[in-house]
């Protein structure tokens, strides 16, 4: 239900303030998470994880009904389709683990690796916990009551982190990952029924879950098809290169898609609901997508750059030497997690004015392409290969969503590059400044230095998109102005 005498802005600013707090809290414990693991546990260890997340995934991703998003961009009333999506949710979360503990020996003999049997096993415990959560979490986003949303899912990540490194401690295995993941899927279940007075129940409804597959199905095609874009590289590393080289590439991937990840989905994930109220309001929608391109182009370039041009230094300190042959393949992926982090920003423009289709035929296209050239790259140059076969794909992909949301929200090209050049521009500075100073005063060889390289980066990028701000019409400093006003951190007159 919509909060009386708070505007549509008002209540997206706020709901996105606690989502991206969420997420760097989230972030801060996982990074340290991330750190402990990497020096407690193994390259293979991660990648026998990787194997039973792939496979989770997969069947996950295939039987995925989409209602959750439906109910999401559903104008009308949704409370009575609640319990049917629930019973759904629960009986595909039961398959799910049902099918897992059967398939585990055969998926097991398909990456040629045992030991992920008896993980296969348990994990799908995490999707049981998962479909038990109390449905009307959905709200905390459709209502844009992030606050709420930030409690459930901060419950989760505490027990993940205290329980992975209390395991990796005593048990120094990869049972430390899967004990976290089921701990933090558990808390998340309880903390929402302690969190929302709802409760759900067993019922189904065939007119509303047939009305809700209209939309979700769409979802279920975009959803496989991402599947494949975004894990069957993973499919392919660890079934042609073995475990230890998913292991690299899992974690080159995860800290170099930070911008697509951290970023881009905490504004997605506010602005789909938003935009979703706005979807008969062409110009408003217009209007609220460029700024959110904006916005996405600001913060998530320069994280990518940083990335890039401290990689080597960040993995030898905070990861260890034994991590190192992953990092060329962490800088290519770099480029792929900064425009990832701008095709994110297209797709809930297509979901929020009923279009999912055009979404599944350029992923389809994506798809195709990654095919096409990841086999002879990967032959040649290993994990470096499979990075590059991802984002040329990727790149030829944002240039067609690019030119379907022109399309439907009518931008000019000469307002999208104007958003997009001057950020750019500012990460290319800042990097050259970080080159030659890692060249002639500072190297990152150890936490001091490399913490001043990322302070003269954040120095020189801000500088620089100051000044512009000051000399053209930017206005980056309106909107952090109106961001601020908006959650009442300052006077608005």
């Amino acid at each position: 239900m919509t909060t009386p005498g708070k505007s549509l802005t008002e209540r997206t600013i706020k709901g996105g303030f606690w989502v991206f707090s969420l997420r760097i809290v989230e972030r801060l414990f996982e990074l340290v998470r991330m750190i402990v693991l990497a020096q407690l546990l193994s390259p293979n260890d991660f990648g026998l994880f990787g194997i039973a997340l792939l496979t989770l995934s997969t069947l996950d991703t295939f039987s995925e009904a989409g209602f959750g998003q439906a109910l999401i961009q559903k104008k009308e009333e949704t409370k009575s389709y609640l319990n049917t999506a629930w019973t759904v949710g629960i009986v595909r979360g039961l398959l799910i683990a049902v099918i897992l503990f059967f398939v585990a020996p055969y998926a097991a003999a398909f990456f040629k690796t045992p030991a992920a049997e008896p993980i296969l096993k348990v994990i799908g415990l995490a999707i049981i916990f998962q479909s038990l959560t109390n449905i009307a979490v959905i709200y905390f986003e459709k209502e844009l009551k992030f606050h709420k949303y930030f409690a459930y899912q901060f419950a989760g990540t505490i027990a993940d982190v205290t329980v992975a490194i209390t395991a990796a401690l005593l048990l120094r295995s990869v049972w430390a990952l899967v004990f976290g993941l089921l701990a933090g899927n558990l808390v998340r279940c309880i903390v929402s029924y302690i969190i929302d007075s709802h409760r759900p129940r067993l019922q189904f409804n065939k007119g509303q879950a047939k009305e809700l597959f209209g939309f979700g199905g769409w979802i279920l095609g975009s959803s496989i098809l991402m599947f494949f874009i975004t894990q069957g590289d993973d499919i392919f590393v660890g079934k042609l290169l073995g475990v230890t080289a998913l292991g690299f590439y899992q974690m080159a991937y995860r800290i170099s898609n930070i911008p697509a990840t951290e970023i881009t989905h905490v504004i997605s994930q506010v602005t789909f609901p938003a935009y979703s109220k706005l979807q008969d309001n062409i110009s408003k929608l217009r209007e609220a997508y460029l700024k959110v391109l904006q916005v996405t182009a600001f913060l998530s370039f320069p994280i990518a750059g940083l990335i890039f041009v401290l990689a080597p230094d960040f993995t030898r300190i905070f990861l260890g030497e034994k991590w190192m042959p992953m990092v060329p393949a962490m800088q290519v992926l770099c480029i792929f997690g900064a425009t990832r982090s701008m095709g994110a920003t297209m797709g809930p423009i297509l979901y929020s004015v009923g279009k999912p289709k055009i979404q599944v035929k350029l992923s389809a296209i994506q798809l195709i392409a990654m095919v096409m050239i990841i086999y002879p790259l990967t032959i040649q140059l290993n994990i470096l290969g499979a990075s590059l076969a991802v984002v040329i794909p990727n790149i030829l992909a944002l240039i067609l969503i690019i030119k379907e949301v022109k399309n439907v929200i009518e931008f000019k090209y000469k307002d999208f590059l104007r958003l997009i050049m001057i950020p750019t521009t500012g990460v290319c500075l800042m990097l050259f400044v970080i080159f030659l100073s890692q060249k002639f005063l500072l190297s990152g060889n150890n936490v001091l230095s490399f913490s001043l390289l990322v302070l003269l980066g954040g120095i020189i990028y801000l500088g620089l998109i100051y000044t512009w701000d000051r000399t053209t019409e930017y206005k980056i400093r309106d909107m952090i102005g109106q961001v601020f006003s908006n959650l009442g951190l300052v006077k608005h007159d």
